[in-house]
């Protein structure tokens, strides 16, 4: 599942590639006929993104008030994917979503971010796959597959999604302090609340395993036996680690110094019996919440 920072690049690049425009909106798949009829011929006006929810704002008007948008919500899942293509003034990333490399999780292929077709040659390529929305503009187009959510909701429904999220490190709205409230009051472990939506939104599986290994922290640990001052520091951390993931497209957590191959780029994560990176320790790996967690014994001691 893409984490926190594929998704703000995706409002990013959405905001670039077809803000302003009248796009032509349709359900190639036809899952989504009548969605895509609530939106065809609309402006994008408007760009959010919160944890691992997308949100793109639609106008019917030239002057339509926030309150009379209509928002796509997507949130991709495991298997959902945005795929754009388009004419040699579309620079967009090929895809973001699934499927990936299995491992890095990174974005594929990167070598197809435009084509070098002249504006008035380009032709929308036919649909590839069990397209759920496809959003065309004049430039390019954009399709989605595979979604695990994808309807259209008013900005109170909007709202209501956002207000069972937890603070986002990516957004200016985040704040820290909900975060460091809601772990140290739960006789759960912190490995757990990481993952937990409800609690911070957009960390997955990388980051999760990445920034308990930087806190020296135990997935096991309890939330409330951690300090506010490391669970503060944690916060941070993943702010940085995942802005790095945005501007890059990539997840990187280890420092120069550490890393021993060019390709070390996580310290712990799908690690598992290999030396950590800094003591030399097997790294660990156990089963938490139906999904792999991996530690090193002795930088993480329970």
């Amino acid at each position: 599942m893409p984490e926190g920072h594929s998704i703000h690049r995706l409002a990013l690049a959405f905001d670039e590639l077809l803000h302003g425009q009248r796009l032509e909106v349709s359900s190639p798949q036809g899952r989504f006929a009548a969605g895509a009829a609530l939106l065809d011929g609309h402006r994008l006006v408007a760009t959010d993104a919160h944890g691992k929810h997308l949100f793109l704002g639609f106008a019917a008007g030239d002057d339509a008030a926030a309150e009379e948008l209509r928002w796509l919500r997507v949130h991709l899942g495991l298997a959902g994917s945005w795929t754009f293509a388009g004419d040699s003034t579309f620079h967009a990333p090929h895809a973001i979503g699934a499927p990936r490399r299995r491992v890095a999780e990174e974005e594929t292929p990167l070598s197809g971010e435009s084509t070098e077709v002249a504006p008035d040659d380009w032709q929308p390529p036919e649909p590839r796959g069990a397209v759920r929305v496809r959003l065309l503009g004049e430039h390019g187009v954009a399709d989605l597959t595979g979604p695990a959510a994808c309807e259209v909701v008013t900005p109170e429904e909007k709202a209501a999604v956002q207000a069972r999220l937890g603070p986002d490190p990516l957004r200016t709205d985040g704040d820290p302090e909900v975060f460091v409230a809601d772990v140290r009051r739960r006789a759960r472990p912190v490995g757990e609340l990481l993952m937990d939506q409800a609690v911070i939104a957009g960390v997955g599986n990388i980051y999760r395993a990445e920034a308990l290994y930087r806190a020296r922290l135990h997935p096991r640990r309890l939330g409330r036996t951690v300090s506010a001052a490391k669970l503060r520091g944690m916060w941070a951390d993943l702010a940085v680690l995942m802005a790095d993931g945005v501007a890059t497209g990539r997840i990187v957590t280890t420092e120069p110094e550490d890393r021993q191959e060019e390709d070390d780029r996580w310290y712990v994560y799908h690690r598992s019996g290999r030396p950590c990176l800094r003591c030399g320790t097997r790294v660990t790996e156990d089963v938490m919440g139906a999904r792999r967690v991996f530690w090193c014994p002795r930088e993480q001691r329970r």
